[in-house]
């Protein structure tokens, strides 16, 4: 029975030597391998199966791909601008161990290390905020406001209240300063066996003054675009009509122009004919005349007195003849 338990007692030890004398690493890690406590060698950044002095030898594994860092949003604590405006910044960073030995004996995990990024991160992102006003944090760039700018200056724009306020110019941005506190927070950083990535404003979270300042803004911004559309659309539209005016004039001169020449032609056409007549039958054509003009002044219900004289009387004397 002794016999029986020695023998499982040495399979089991054999199993545990077995099984503690090599470690895999998989892609997305790197080991540092410890003996009591202290480092033996530098990180193992490539894939594979390796081997350590069994019970002896520890494998700290940490990760080598892409982490994720998120500030803690403390809204009773919010940050006042230059311009004296407080906000509270909410960001995210994006890190990585570049230095799987330092790190190990600096911070030792990445419960640690995302609380040295809390610490050195939150503050640079305080001192960035405070040397910078609002409009810096909230935009990236100037562009809407130099386009609201170059309109003011058109002769059909209409500056509106509170435009002399809007045509700021934009310093950096919030891609600037993202950029900056990136540049400010890394050497802090890399004590640590870390580099910082990138850092990212995820949203801004204003008191209820800095909110209503803000809203205006936006109206005022937007109240002179669309007031500046709709002179630019009045301006075209006067334009348009006064080309349409100009053509219709065009044409109908164009028109009457041929009109007149085409009646020219008609009433020569006319005369032509009349003077034909007259030189075949101009007794005919003298009565056929004096027939319209009877036609034409007498009606019905007149009543007509002439001498003897009359060319009317003449005509009715001679019987067209």
């Amino acid at each position: 029975m002794k016999i029986k338990w020695s023998l499982l007692f040495s399979v089991a030890v054999i199993l545990v030597v077995l099984f503690s004398s090599y470690f895999i690493v998989k892609e997305t890690e790197q080991v540092v391998i410890t003996r009591f406590g202290k480092p033996v060698r530098s990180a193992i950044k490539e894939a594979g199966l390796y081997f350590k002095i069994p019970l002896i030898d520890k494998a700290n594994y940490f990760a080598k791909t892409i982490l994720e860092w998120d500030g803690v949003v403390e809204e009773s604590k919010p940050i006042p601008t230059k311009d004296k405006k407080n906000i509270v910044v909410d960001t995210t960073a994006r890190w990585r161990i570049t230095d799987a030995l330092t790190f190990l004996q600096t911070v030792r995990s990445e419960e640690e290390a995302q609380s040295r990024l809390d610490d050195i991160i939150d503050s640079t992102i305080r001192d960035v905020i405070s040397n910078h006003d609002l409009i810096e944090i909230v935009r990236d760039s100037d562009r809407v406001l130099n386009v609201m700018k170059t309109e003011q200056e058109s002769e059909s724009f209409a500056l509106a209240q509170g435009a002399e306020a809007i045509i700021i110019k934009i310093q950096k941005g919030r891609n600037g300063l993202t950029r900056e506190i990136l540049k400010k927070s890394q050497p802090f950083i890399e004590k640590y066996g870390i580099e910082l990535r990138d850092v990212q404003i995820k949203r801004l979270i204003y008191s209820g003054t800095v909110l209503n300042n803000v809203y205006n803004r936006m109206i005022s911004q937007y109240e002179i675009k669309s007031q500046n559309l709709r002179s630019e659309g009045d301006r075209k539209k006067a334009e348009i009509e006064g080309e349409m005016e100009l053509e219709i004039k065009k044409i109908q001169s164009e028109a009457y122009k041929m009109a007149q020449n085409i009646r020219g032609e008609g009433d020569a056409e006319a005369a032509k004919i009349y003077a034909d007549s007259m030189s075949q039958g101009a007794d005919f054509y003298h009565f056929q005349r004096s027939l319209e003009a009877y036609q034409k002044s007498i009606d019905k219900n007149s009543t007509i007195i002439m001498g003897t004289d009359s060319e009317f009387f003449k005509v009715f004397k001679s019987g067209g003849q």
